[in-house]
């Protein structure tokens, strides 16, 4: 057992007989080890990007908001007698009255 641990340390595994199946081994494993790799960076890209929408939503959202809130306050009616009073027009003291026409056949 001591000396199987020694042969791996001093790498006679590599120079043996049985050397191209432990190359092989070492081979696959690189090549798998390489392709975590890349799947972790493209796992965090993705969480990147994530982030950066939800954050770009949110500023959305909250603008979106504010300019509701200033439309609704601009279509108010003691903003618009307001605005309107400057101009010099005022609002009605006479009520609206309804129109009918009766068409003759």
């Amino acid at each position: 057992m001591k000396e199987k641990i020694y042969n791996i340390i001093k790498g006679r595994f590599l120079v043996s007989d049985d050397t191209f199946k432990n190359w092989r081994f070492i081979v696959f494993f690189n090549l798998l080890f390489l392709i975590m790799i890349a799947s972790s960076h493209t796992a965090d890209k993705k969480v990147h990007r994530i982030a950066k929408l939800s954050n770009e939503a949110k500023e959305l959202k909250s603008e979106y908001l504010d300019v509701r809130k200033q439309l609704t306050q601009a279509k108010m009616e003691s903003k618009l007698t307001a605005v309107m009073s400057k101009t010099g027009l005022q609002t009605s003291t006479i009520p609206p009255q309804k129109i009918s026409i009766i068409k003759k056949q």
